[in-house]
């Protein structure tokens, strides 16, 4: 998955002849996932459609600031559509418009939504190369990047002159690759690895038969979702579920017993940054497992249960530079449980679960937690989806390994 996937892309097209590539542009970042809204100059409409454009992108596309029909004008709010934008690219970004850029004017919708936007913006020009050398363009650049803005350099190629040099505008894959790279190097888990199990695990009692528990592993997958967001690479060690991630930047681990997560645990902790242990595993299992299924033949089934290993505890023992983290869901005496188990186990944070308050426990989209830190600090949370959960906290795990 891209990290462009849920982003709201505004793509800004100018009057160039480059305009024609912004309908592969289009496609693509629709392709990546993101939802797009196309904001063109007027005069750009004379080198591509925007019927193409809405059609690629679903979305109305905007040329000017009212929209006349037979009985009222409506207005295109430049503001709302500034405010609804994850980010802005600007390709073809002529001279003409980067100029109106730097200067602050303001002559149509495309500059005014760019004068109002808050997001990261991105600006791919596109010139002939004698345009692209003049000196009042290089001072453009520099004023563009001064403000912030991110420039997608152009490429050498032939020109819409019959030329042949530097000017042309970077190919619609190379300016999706820039973009999802720029936004990689920014993100605060940038070349960090987590380890994250996540679902219950299921311990045999005969080839048809098991101990299992009611986790989803909705917790564990919100959290491996939220990190790969957030630019680390994922080990996901995942137990029986039903759930599917297709993210890239997500390796899934499949497991079904607590020896087998046990040790998929003990593979890949010393290669990460942060472990992350929500899944819900076994504490004991079948001493021994029936070859065959047991029939109902008796009014009562006896089984000698042993326990399973204890994947917490033992990482903790071999633990070096990793921030580890444990679960502890509780049906009474949470804190106190909650701080044993954090001591116990030499944990750095402990995320309390409890199946007295209401939104949080198994199967359900949401939950409440409770954030116990290594020095004792409590920090409570009110109820949340569990994609909101998992994003907070990863936000204190990142304060506190200082990312």
């Amino acid at each position: 998955m891209s990290v462009l996937s849920g982003k709201n892309i505004i793509l800004g097209v100018t009057a160039g002849i480059a305009a024609y590539k912004s309908a592969f542009l289009t496609r693509l970042l629709i392709k990546k996932g993101a939802n797009v809204k196309v904001v063109m100059t007027p005069a750009s409409k004379e080198f591509v459609t925007p019927l193409t454009l809405s059609t690629l992108s679903k979305n109305e596309v905007y040329s000017s600031f009212t929209i006349e029909d037979d009985d009222n004008a409506q207005w295109n709010n430049h503001v709302d559509i500034a405010q609804w934008g994850d980010l802005f690219i600007i390709a073809p970004a002529t001279a003409n418009t980067m100029s109106k850029m730097v200067s602050g004017t303001c002559d149509n919708l495309l500059l005014a939504v760019y004068l109002s936007a808050k997001c990261p913006v991105y600006y791919a020009p596109a010139m002939d190369l004698d345009m692209y050398k003049h000196p009042s363009t290089k001072d453009t650049f520099k004023k563009l990047n001064d403000f912030g803005n991110f420039q997608i350099p152009a490429e050498v190629g032939e020109l819409a002159s019959g030329l042949s040099g530097m000017g042309r505008m970077a190919e619609p894959q190379n300016i999706v690759s820039f973009v999802e790279k720029n936004i990689l190097d920014q993100l605060p888990l940038k070349n960090k690895c987590i380890l994250i199990t996540a679902g219950p695990t299921y311990e045999s009692i005969d080839p048809v038969r098991f101990i299992g528990n009611h986790s989803s592993g909705k917790m564990g997958y919100a959290l491996a979702e939220a990190a790969a967001s957030l630019g680390a690479q994922v080990k996901l060690i995942s137990g029986p579920v039903s759930i599917k991630t297709n993210n890239e930047a997500i390796q899934v681990i499949h497991v079904s017993t607590a020896e087998e997560m046990y040790k998929a645990s003990h593979e890949f902790f010393n290669n990460c940054d942060i472990a992350i242990l929500s899944a819900a595993v076994a504490d004991f299992t079948p001493k021994t497992v029936a070859s065959q299924k047991i029939k109902k033949g008796k009014d009562c089934l006896t089984l000698e249960l042993t326990k399973t290993k204890d994947i917490l505890t033992s990482l903790s023992k071999i633990k070096k530079r990793q921030f580890l983290v444990g679960f502890a869901l509780e049906t009474q005496n949470e804190l106190e449980n909650a701080k044993t188990k954090l001591k116990k186990k030499n944990l750095d944070l402990i995320v309390l679960n409890s199946l007295n308050d209401q939104g949080a426990g198994f199967k359900i989209n949401t939950n409440k937690i409770t954030l116990i830190s290594k020095d004792n600090k409590i920090i409570p949370y009110e109820v949340k989806s569990k994609k909101e959960v998992a994003f907070d906290i990863l936000k204190y795990i990142i304060r506190e390994i200082h990312v």
